[in-house]
């Protein structure tokens, strides 16, 4: 027989829709459920607390698998966000034009300006659609991950204006006038903000894509500023006008909270890490497979919102090439079941106890 019998990359999954259906509750077994096994209201606020500063970063009870589907529901998500931050912005700057408050002008040109970071996670989206070339063999989906690192810097660069806002206005006290209208503008920022968080956060979660929860948190942190400006205004009206100084160096603290969320969320999948889990239920799956007599590796990579994987099993050494060969492709059939996101897999068979290739576990 042929030495490594190997199947081609699977792309085409369409024509297993009904088996996804079928195999739904495979999905994402072994996940990280943070917080869901804490009891009483100190368990639920602490998963609540968590959830907002480093929300799961996939949710397999209600995902997305197919990659075109998955990228148009990333744009999707891009375009309507986009238009409800723009339509906030433009909310604040009726509230600036009635009430002629510089600073609050300022807060909402912020707040326009860091709308318009969606775009280039628009654009990640839309490259990661086109096919892969002679040059690009693997597509273009790692754009999604550079869009990803521009979020990040866009988070960081909040924390630092937040942060050296926060000091000068503690050192050089400054009134704040039209309160009323400064807590109005405020509060719209926070709602609109926050409810663009939780949607891109929840369709991050949906298609996998850490560069689009990272723009949900993104959002949230903008809500953190336009919160502090509704607290400051608070204080002000209370009579404790280093309130608002006080209230920006704790939104500061909370935004590295989320900012430290979003970098390891970026790192790992610049660095290739996938969830363990997933290799387990690889490995699981393929254990189990007819014709398989051991598992010698299983590596697993994100390109954008989709998973690759690679495998190198153990097979009977009498086993024929042409059995070999269908072995090795059910054997990637059942992988792109057993594992979330799982677009295209590479199966190589190798005949049991031949030493060509590194032995993994059985």
């Amino acid at each position: 027989m042929a030495h490594e019998p190997t199947t081609h990359p699977h792309h085409d999954r369409a024509a297993h829709q009904h088996d996804d259906q079928a195999h739904g509750s495979h999905h994402g077994h072994g996940h990280d459920h943070h917080g869901h096994d804490h009891d009483g209201w100190g368990g639920k606020f602490g998963a609540a607390i968590r959830e907002v500063f480093a929300p799961h970063s996939h949710d397999a009870s209600d995902s997305i698998d197919d990659a075109l589907e998955s990228s148009a529901a990333g744009i999707r998500a891009v375009k309507i966000s986009l238009m409800a931050l723009g339509a906030t912005a433009i909310t604040q700057i009726v509230i600036v034009v009635i009430s002629g408050s510089v600073a609050l002008l300022a807060d909402t040109i912020h707040n326009f300006s860091d709308a318009l970071t969606a775009i280039p996670l628009w654009i990640a989206f839309a490259l990661g659609t086109k096919a892969a070339t002679r040059r690009y063999t693997y597509g273009f989906g790692r754009a999604e991950d550079l869009a990803g690192l521009f979020v990040v810097a866009m988070i960081t660069l909040s924390a630092i204006i937040a942060g050296i806002e926060s000091v000068r206005r503690l050192i050089n006290p400054v009134p704040i006038e039209h309160v009323g209208w400064v807590a109005a503008a405020g509060l719209i920022g926070f709602i609109g903000n926050e409810v663009v968080a939780v949607y891109r956060i929840r369709v991050g979660r949906r298609i996998g894509s850490a560069a689009l929860i990272a723009d949900g948190l993104h959002a949230r942190t903008d809500g953190f500023t336009s919160l502090a400006v509704l607290f400051g205004a608070g204080g002000v009206a209370l009579g404790f006008p280093l309130a608002d100084p006080i209230i920006g160096l704790v939104i500061t603290v909370a935004i590295l909270a989320v900012l430290r969320t979003a970098v390891r969320d970026i790192f790992r999948r610049l660095m290739d890490a996938v969830d363990p889990a997933f290799i387990d239920s690889a490995e699981a799956a393929l254990a189990v497979e007819p014709g398989v007599t051991g598992v010698r590796s299983v590596k697993m990579r994100w390109i954008g919102h989709t998973l690759h994987a690679d495998a190198e099993l153990d097979i009977d050494p009498a086993t024929s090439l042409a059995a070999a060969h269908r072995i090795a492709h059910d054997a990637e059939h059942t992988l792109t079941h057993a594992v979330p996101k799982l677009s295209t897999a590479l199966v190589h068979a190798y005949p049991a106890g031949d030493g060509t290739a590194p032995e993994g576990h059985h």
